[in-house]
């Protein structure tokens, strides 16, 4: 066998049986992925239920030079839930940042009408169920206390799943309710009446129209009172 030929046959079978090796000033795709994952469990530690996450791979053909300060963070923006990314970046001299696609789901108990709600109603025990399930979206009722006599702000249909932004406390002053003003300052205390001119919940301002037409700020409190501070 001619020996340019045999040369080639050895170089061709120690090719293909060699270890890949990464160039080592280039930085290793896996310490990348690693770092956004590590960063993502840390962050979703405490999070309730069982949380899942999936971190998609690094472009592979992205070439990015050997760093040993790595950084993971999330972007302006991005979520801790659902669908999401998250940045990791070189913290030298002429460094760089990348940015990772990830998906984070958690399964717990999720509450969800048990019949058709109206708007305005009061939400009472009976008015939904608690289903375990996959919440890949911020916002989902998880725990009863979040809802329970609050006032649901638009009608839904039964088997709806509850979202926080469904519903608002109950109104302590309602607009054009007589409302008594308590003013209390050093050494003294005051109670008079006025009209209210806004709904306002429980610890929300207030504003009050008093007898001699001035309009007064305040902070409205439990039954149709409203709170001036001096």
């Amino acid at each position: 066998m001619p020996m340019k030929k045999l040369f080639f046959i050895i170089c061709c079978t120690l090719s293909i049986y060699a270890p890949a090796v990464w160039p080592e000033n280039l930085e290793d795709h896996a310490e990348i992925h690693k770092s956004a994952m590590s960063f993502i469990q840390s962050k979703t530690q405490g999070m309730p239920g069982k949380v899942l996450i999936k971190v998609d791979e690094v472009d592979s053909r992205l070439a990015l030079a050997a760093c040993a300060q790595l950084e993971a963070f999330l972007p302006a923006g991005a979520s801790m839930l659902g669908k999401t990314s998250v940045g990791v970046r070189c913290n030298e001299k002429n460094g760089w940042s990348v940015f990772i696609s990830a998906s984070i789901t958690t399964t717990m108990n999720m509450l969800v009408s048990s019949k058709p709600l109206q708007q305005g109603q009061v939400i009472n025990v009976g008015d939904y169920s608690i289903q375990s399930g996959e919440i890949s979206q911020p916002g989902v009722v998880t725990d009863e206390a979040q809802v329970v006599g609050k006032v649901i702000k638009i009608s839904i249909g039964a088997g709806q799943l509850f979202k926080q932004d469904m519903f608002r406390p109950p109104y302590a002053v309602i607009q054009g309710q007589t409302v008594q003003i308590i003013s209390e300052g050093q050494g003294f205390k005051l109670r008079t009446e006025g009209q209210a001119m806004n709904n306002a919940a429980a610890g929300q301002p207030a504003q009050v129209k008093v007898p001699s037409g001035q309009v007064i700020s305040g902070v409205a409190k439990s039954n149709g009172v409203v709170e001036v501070r001096q």
